[in-house]
């Protein structure tokens, strides 16, 4: 793994986190807090001594949520809202057919889901063609990580962020998918040190 010198910002709350709906791949947009989130967040970067956004390889997930919150985060650090790059290895983890569900109706359609889910959640892999388990995204990350050559501040979600945890922080998978990622603080890794700031 690279010597790494990123900043990572998980994307504005949505209005399915906001109602606990898992979203994974599906394209949800901000809500009114998440574009205050995104705003925050760029200023806060912005306001970090030293920092120098020309030095960095501004990098998002292809969904809209992150991409909005990335133009929100360059515009109010005063910087082109366009310009960075997509990366689809960081798109959110896929919970398959699940998506668009809370965890309270998969349970009322299927008892003691959730329990088998919270069991062995890092390899528990959803129904559906598309699902994916958070081990299965974490090897997307994986390959990710391998290209990053220069400074990085990307935008991507809250599963992306798990798996930045696992696979820099040592955080064991089930602890890795369990923690609660915030919208409104900016994820600081420099090597192997991973901070929230």
């Amino acid at each position: 793994m690279p010597d790494l010198d990123m900043f990572v910002i998980r994307h504005g709350q949505t209005s399915y986190n906001r109602e606990n709906r898992l979203q994974g791949a599906r394209d949800i947009g901000l809500n009114e807090l998440g574009v205050q989130q995104a705003t925050l967040n760029g200023k806060s970067l912005a306001a970090i001594p030293g920092f120098d956004a020309s030095r960095f390889d501004w990098v998002s997930s292809p969904l809209s949520r992150a991409r909005n919150t990335m133009e929100l985060v360059r515009q109010n650090a005063g910087l082109d809202p366009k310009a960075y790059r997509i990366e689809p290895l960081l798109i959110e983890v896929s919970f398959g057919d699940w998506e668009g569900y809370t965890p309270d109706e998969i349970e009322a359609a299927k008892p003691g889901t959730m329990a088998e889910r919270e069991e062995n959640k890092w390899n528990f892999l959803p129904p559906g063609d598309r699902a994916e388990s958070y081990e299965m995204m974490a090897k997307r990350v994986d390959a990710y990580l391998a290209t990053v050559a220069t400074p990085t501040v990307c935008v991507a979600h809250g599963g992306i962020i798990r798996a930045l945890f696992n696979r820099i922080g040592g955080l064991p998978g089930d602890e890795a998918s369990m923690m609660d990622v915030p919208q409104d603080r900016i994820l600081r890794i420099s090597g192997t040190k991973i901070n929230w700031m």
